[in-house]
């Protein structure tokens, strides 16, 4: 793969479960709102091969009945509260600060699009260093628990010359393929993060086990 590829393809990463490696965040998140319900706790294999968007949904799955609005405004705000405690002892995914330094080295563009909440996520990801080697920076504005379609739409929209057939989105979730595939991109997706490697598959597009793999794909992909 030279350096020419790498210099075609923008690469739009995910943040929670693909450079953050926040999963025991995330499931004692969901078990803290599970309490809520009086739900029994899951572990991370239940989580990856239960969740879904959106999350309603994914309660569902585990409640045998939605949440009503009561409950899923509750369970949110507990769901947050106890990520917010605990995500400053998460670290990056091994090895996603080089990935991320060399790919910008190469002459390669990328960005970062979460469904994170904006204001919180600006100063998580400039707090670990890594700000500088995006061209932007964009988390969810308006209510949490939908689909990351429309923020893909305004988040490359806001990427002046970056065209969808040369974008690679590179996430942990089946959502990240659906909200490529809503813009014209591709993607690839990332079996360390909230889903499991046979809901990852569903999706129907390349599945692998590492960052490293998923960036040179996409290098491969769109360059």
């Amino acid at each position: 793969m030279g350096t020419h590829g790498k210099h075609r393809t923008h690469l739009v990463w995910d943040w929670n479960g693909t450079l953050l490696d926040d999963n025991a965040a995330v499931v004692g998140a969901t078990n803290a709102a599970f309490g809520e319900v009086g739900l029994e706790p899951i572990t991370l294999d239940q989580y990856r091969e239960m969740y879904c968007i959106p999350i309603p949904r994914f309660y569902e799955r585990l409640m045998g009945r939605l949440p009503t609005d009561a409950e899923w405004e509750r369970m949110d705000v507990i769901f947050h509260e106890y990520y917010a405690e605990r995500r400053a002892a998460c670290g990056l995914t091994e090895g996603a600060a080089d990935l991320l330094a060399r790919w910008r080295l190469d002459g390669g563009s990328q960005s970062l699009l979460s469904m994170y909440g904006h204001d919180q996520l600006v100063p998580t990801v400039r707090g670990y260093g890594i700000e500088r080697h995006f061209l932007r920076v964009d988390g969810r504005t308006g209510p949490s628990g939908g689909s990351k379609a429309r923020h893909m739409e305004r988040h490359l929209a806001a990427l002046d010359g970056v065209s969808p057939e040369r974008t690679v989105v590179i996430g942990d979730a089946v959502d990240d393929a659906v909200a490529a595939a809503h813009v014209g991109a591709r993607a690839v997706l990332y079996t360390g993060g909230s889903h499991s490697r046979s809901s990852l598959e569903a999706a129907g597009v390349p599945v692998v086990d590492s960052l490293a793999e998923a960036a040179d794909l996409a290098a491969r992909m769109a360059g």
